[in-house]
């Protein structure tokens, strides 16, 4: 999204960023006094995908009606987590992913409500009511139709069973690492996301270090894991880019199980002590 804004910026187009709290979650106050008439269009992030904020996209909807300005929500995180239903939402436009409920890798769907002006960004075939031109990828949208009806039958059973893993993980990693920094809110969040700093520390070496555990986490989105620069994310909510530099993201996912979380417990707390060991960083007790 951000890249796209961007580019549009380089086109001559006028766009307006709004900041977010220290949880994560957008100001809306700001929103209100950026929109006007001559807005285009309004996109929003359903749940963050580095701290798992969630957005009050309805509330964002009732402030982009009352110009009459269109609303797109990236989706792909809140998918398979939460409800996203886009009739309740009222939303014009909504992607979501297939990977990110088990379907195959590079498939994903827009929803477009009835009546919404688009225009197709490739010209060619007649393929996807004349708006996407090219093959489509059938074998991949069969998978990805099977995955969310696998979902459908599944998601509520799977969200109760995860969210007390993830709750036991993140109070086990409160209790057990002193100085550590969880980052989001505190509740209107997507609670399988966890993601926490330990300042003085660099996340690459603790990643590194978990993964001689085969504990596998992120430093940040996948779509920016080659980028050494500080999380845009984590930097928004406030930290300074030292902090920033020190968190690792972890999600748990269908296949994770309560052993999976203790090997955390048991090892994380180890790592994070040898490696302050090394460092200067001492924090207080």
């Amino acid at each position: 999204m951000l890249e796209t804004a961007r580019h549009l910026e380089s086109k001559g187009y006028l766009v307006r960023y709004v900041p977010v709290d220290s949880t994560g979650q957008i100001d809306l106050d700001f929103l209100r006094s950026v929109v006007s008439p001559s807005t285009a269009l309004v996109s929003i992030m359903m749940a963050n995908n580095e701290i798992g904020t969630i957005q009050p996209v309805e509330e964002v909807i009732r402030i982009a009606r009352h110009y009459g300005i269109l609303v797109h929500t990236d989706a792909v995180q809140a998918f398979g987590k939460m409800e996203v239903n886009v009739e309740k939402l009222g939303v014009d436009l909504l992607t979501i992913s297939s990977h990110k409920i088990y379907g195959p890798k590079g498939v994903g769907a827009l929803y477009i409500k009835k009546g919404t002006p688009i225009k197709p960004f490739v010209h060619g075939g007649h393929q996807e009511f004349n708006l996407r031109a090219g093959t489509e990828n059938t074998v991949g949208i069969i998978g990805f139709g099977q995955a969310a009806m696998v979902l459908k039958e599944r998601w509520r059973k799977d969200k109760e069973r995860l969210e007390k893993l993830a709750q036991k993980l993140k109070s086990g990693i409160e209790t057990r690492i002193p100085g550590v920094k969880f980052n989001g809110h505190p509740e209107k969040r997507i609670k399988t996301t966890l993601n926490f700093a330990f300042p003085g520390l660099e996340a690459e070496a603790i990643l590194l270090a978990l993964a001689t555990k085969e504990i596998y986490v992120s430093t940040g989105s996948a779509c920016s894991e080659e980028s050494e620069e500080a999380s845009h994310v984590l930097l928004a909510i406030g930290l300074k880019p030292e902090i920033a530099r020190s968190a690792i993201r972890m999600s748990l996912g269908r296949f994770n199980k309560e052993e999976d979380v203790e090997v955390v417990l048991r090892e994380l707390p180890e790592i994070i002590s040898r490696l302050r060991e090394i460092s200067s960083f001492h924090p207080e007790t």
